[in-house]
This record gives structure tokens, C-alpha cells and sequence, in this order.
């Protein structure tokens, strides 16, 4: 038996910064244990191999729902990253913190200090934007913000499309609006993946009071009491002097306290786990973006596609890459995007769009041999509410997501109107030189079968949040401290304290909860 000051469960985006930021004092010993590997791969840090890890299950836990009646009773995927650096070691890489009202909605429901004004000085903390220093972005931070290297004229030409169709072009998204169209900033540096393990643990190289455990699996947390005192692991226990901080996400950490006997009583009682804590909210309030691909084939041979062509442009790139991080092997796929308003009166933009630059159908699983490019389309704040609960009692065995796609009905009235916006723009006379046949028969076709189409091929966008709710109300999991409620030493901090979703990607947040987190055990401010 090993025991340390500190525990940190999952080496995720969150977890990475919490166990760095606590290792930062030498007069505490820190253990992370991450279930998957170092995170060390020619697959992760080469930016375009998303396309490889994404669809498959390397580097990569590649979940899939419960069957999903919005979807037309089809079974949706949820690639999470297996491995340190979690999901950052396999996303997109788009840097993105959401709209500053998010989180101010976050604070109107009861959590004090998640105010903008709050969350902004941790951001900055985060962050090294290449751009340099202002009032919205930070410099000196671990997590690498950079433009990309060699964005393709595809991605330009969607800007040009999206301003064409009346949208603002917008430099950064982060800045003072999020509104309008534009590349996107990416976490790479150097032309390379810049993952929350890459950004976080690699500093902490040569700290004896950092154990950082790989290939671990958490089977359940242990107690004394209403105390945790630490975590039953693969090869053995694990016991903290201090505290115990969950950061396995939005369906690991939920899954961790329902093993450990902490949550609904009838979901416990369903796997025959005795009940140590009652906790009505845990795995509830499950959240994510639901998003539609419209694509188009091309016969520009410039951009991605599985021909020999294709494959000769790749091998082409490497030589620019390892030289100075440029060309093809650089992108992020996902180059370009925007924020639209799906009706004037709104206050925040509610859809979002990533640009790609090849034909993306079944996240990447259903590969046609011919170039094209995608658009995604995702409702940025979904009133459907899902949940995370138990397959088995094995702690080995996958957790049961059913995130509710389309459950609301105005969820699926927004995404029809967000399609349509997007059809709008990609007809436009800028992207002309790139634009063949329309792939999946949006093209002219009408409202109902727009929505057959989205029932049909809707699916998420990996944003999953919110089933370890902040709050403090009797279904919130954790209070504004993220410390569990009626549990001591136990705190969770990752995306799945998220009272509500935000209005973009939810990796950057993810890594600014960690940091957060990671202050608020130690007493330190921003």
C-alpha cells in the first residue's frame, strides 16, 4: 500500500493541470493514475492523425450510446482519449473557452466564483497564445495557443463563403465577441499537438513528489466513514493523507462514484452495489452538442481524400512537417468554423460550425475513396438532458451513455435551422472552385426530409458534459468548491461539473476547471 498527500483520478485535460499545479509545491507528494497510456505516440502528436485515432479504438476508448430514439433508435459513438492527456490527446485541437455569459449563468444558478470575470484570470493562467498578451488571452501559461501552420485555401474560402452569406469575419473567438466566421486557433506548438499531458506533465519532469502511474485502472474508491481515503486500484490500493480528486471526466467520474457506492440508490441497487452515499444526481444531467455533417464532393485534389493522389500528398508532407511543422500533416481537419445566430432575436450565438477539409461521414468510420469537404453543424445549448449510469457491477466494463439526442423538440428545430444556414454558406460563389455533388442529399430538399436526414446521420461532436453537476441544490453532485457533497476529502473537477453546457468546444474549460481546482485545494489564488 502507497500513500500520498494527494490522489488525482484520470490523466485527462483536468487531471493533467490539477497534478502539475499541486506538484508545483515540494512539500506534498502527488499521485495521478490514468487507466490508458503515456500518451506518447507519432499518432498524437501529429495533428492530422485524428483521423486515425478518432474512428478506432487506438488511443481511444470509442464508446457507443444507448440506443437513441432522436436518432431513430441508432446507437451513437463517443470517442474519448485513452491515455494521458485524455481527449486532448486525440481532438481537434480548436482552442475554444465558450461565450462569457455561459459562465455567467453558471454563477445566477448558485455557483459563486464561476462568473466570467471569475474563470477569465484561470484561462490566462492556462494559456501561452502565440498572438501575445491582452485582456483576453494569456502568455507564459503550459497550454500552447497558435495559429495554424499552413491553413489549406479551402478553410480560407469558407471564411469568404460564410462573409458572402452575411456573416462578420471574426479573428478570434475568444476575443470580445464570439460571432462570425474565421480560422480557428489551435493547442499545438510547433506544428504539433499540444495535449494537456504535453503542456502540464512534461514541466513536471524531474519532481520526486510526482508519481504518475500509467495502465492503472480505478476500480472503486475506499472510505473510512463518510471520508475517502483513497482509491482501490488494478494493482492495489492507494491511500491519501489529504484528499482525493475524480478527474476521469464526463462518463468515468460519474461511473468511479457509482462503483464506489455513491449515487442514486435504485441505480445501485440494480447492480447489486451497497449504498454508501446517497447522491440522486450522479450521472444525471448528461450534455452535448448534436451535430449534422453536410458534405460535398470535390474535384480539388488539394484537399483530403483516400486516393492515390490523397495518399501521395500525405507522404509529400512529411518532409515540411518534421522540418518546421508545416503542411498537410499539421492540420487539424477542422481548420475554419463560425458562431451564427439561428434567429435574429438571440443573444449568443446557439450553432455552431467546423469547416473540414475532407469528407467526414460517421466520424471518419465510413471512408468513400474520393476528395470532398464537411461542414458540421452542432446546437450549441441542447435543453435535452441525458444521463451516465452502470452496464454491470464490473468496473471494467464500459459505462451506459445515453445523452438524448433530439429528445427536445427544439433541439431538432434548431439543428434543422442551423443546416440550413450552413447549406446557405457553403453555396456560396467562394468556395465555387471546390464544390461538386452534394454528398447526402441536402441540396434543395425540404424541411422534412432535412429533419429525416438529421434523425438519420445526427450524432455528437464530443462535447459531453455536466453528469457531476456543481450546484447547491439536493441534485447537485459537488458544491462551487467541487468538493462532493456529504463526502469529505473527495472533490471531482473535469467537464463533468459543468452546470450547463457551453457555447463551444469544452476542452479548454475542462483544462481551466483543473486549474481552478487545483487552487482551491491548495489555497492559492490566480
Amino acid at each position: 500500500m502507497t500513500e500520498f498527500d494527494y490522489i488525482v483520478v484520470g490523466g485527462g485535460s483536468a487531471g493533467c493541470a490539477i497534478a502539475a499545479r499541486l506538484s508545483e509545491n515540494p512539500a506534498v507528494s502527488v499521485c495521478l493514475i490514468e487507466a490508458g497510456g503515456n500518451g506518447r505516440s507519432m499518432l498524437i502528436d501529429t495533428p492530422l492523425m485524428l483521423a486515425v485515432t478518432v474512428p478506432r479504438p487506438i488511443h481511444n476508448w470509442a464508446f457507443e450510446t444507448e440506443p437513441q430514439p432522436g436518432l431513430g433508435g441508432r446507437r451513437g459513438y463517443q470517442p474519448r482519449g485513452k491515455g494521458l492527456g485524455g481527449s486532448s490527446a486525440i481532438n481537434a485541437m480548436v482552442y475554444m473557452r465558450g461565450h462569457p455569459h455561459d459562465y455567467d449563468d453558471w454563477a445566477a444558478a448558485g455557483n459563486a466564483g464561476w462568473g466570467w470575470k471569475d474563470v477569465l484570470p484561470w484561462f490566462r493562467r492556462s494559456e501561452n497564445n502565440e498572438r501575445g498578451a491582452d485582456e483576453f488571452h494569456g502568455s507564459g501559461g503550459p497550454l500552447n495557443v497558435a495559429e495554424l501552420r499552413s491553413p489549406h485555401p479551402a478553410s480560407l474560402a469558407f471564411v469568404e463563403a460564410g462573409v458572402q452569406a452575411g456573416q462578420v469575419r471574426n479573428r478570434d473567438f475568444n476575443g470580445a465577441s464570439q460571432d462570425g466566421v474565421g480560422l480557428y486557433q489551435v493547442t499545438q506548438k510547433n506544428g504539433r499537438r499540444w495535449s494537456a499531458a504535453r503542456a502540464y506533465l512534461d514541466q513536471t519532469a524531474g519532481r520526486g513528489n510526482l508519481s504518475i502511474r500509467t495502465g492503472l485502472r480505478a476500480l472503486r474508491l475506499s472510505f473510512e466513514g463518510k471520508a475517502c481515503t483513497g482509491v482501490v486500484t488494478s494493482q492495489g490500493e492507494l491511500r491519501t493523507r489529504r484528499e482525493t480528486i475524480v478527474a476521469c471526466g464526463a462518463f468515468g467520474s460519474p461511473q468511479l462514484l457509482l462503483l464506489s457506492g455513491i449515487g442514486p440508490q435504485e441505480e445501485l441497487a440494480r447492480h447489486g452495489i451497497s449504498l454508501r452515499h446517497g447522491l440522486p444526481g450522479v450521472g444525471m444531467n448528461l450534455q452535448d452538442h448534436p451535430d449534422y455533417v453536410v458534405g460535398y464532393f470535390s474535384q480539388a485534389p488539394g484537399l483530403l481524400g483516400l486516393t492515390p493522389r490523397g495518399f501521395y500528398n500525405m507522404a509529400a508532407g512529411i518532409l515540411p512537417f518534421r522540418r518546421d511543422g508545416s503542411g498537410i500533416l499539421s492540420s487539424n481537419i477542422a481548420e475554419s468554423g463560425g458562431f451564427l445566430h439561428s434567429e435574429p432575436r438571440l443573444e449568443r450565438a446557439d450553432i455552431q460550425l467546423h469547416f473540414a477539409i475532407g469528407l467526414v461521414a460517421n466520424h471518419g468510420r465510413d471512408r468513400a475513396p474520393r476528395y470532398g469537404f464537411s461542414c458540421h453543424a452542432c446546437v450549441l445549448r441542447p435543453e435535452s438532458r441525458g444521463s451516465v449510469g452502470l452496464a454491470s457491477a464490473d468496473p471494467l466494463a464500459p459505462p451506459r451513455i445515453d445523452p438524448a439526442f433530439l429528445q427536445a423538440e427544439d433541439d431538432a428545430s434548431r439543428l434543422l435551422r442551423g443546416v440550413k444556414m450552413t447549406l446557405d454558406i457553403l453555396g456560396q460563389k467562394a468556395l465555387s472552385a471546390y464544390r461538386g455533388a452534394n454528398v447526402f442529399g441536402e441540396e434543395g430538399a425540404s424541411d422534412e426530409t432535412l429533419m429525416q436526414l438529421i434523425r438519420q446521420r445526427a450524432d455528437s461532436v464530443y462535447h459531453p458534459v455536466g453528469t457531476c453537476r456543481m450546484g447547491t441544490d439536493e441534485m447537485a453532485v459537488v458544491d462551487p468548491q467541487l468538493r462532493v457533497r456529504g463526502i469529505e476529502r473527495l472533490r471531482v473537477a473535469d467537464a463533468s461539473i459543468m452546470p450547463t453546457l457551453i457555447g463551444g468546444n469544452t476542452n479548454a474549460a475542462a483544462i481551466m476547471i483543473g486549474e481552478r481546482a487545483a487552487a482551491m485545494v491548495s489555497g492559492r489564488s490566480a
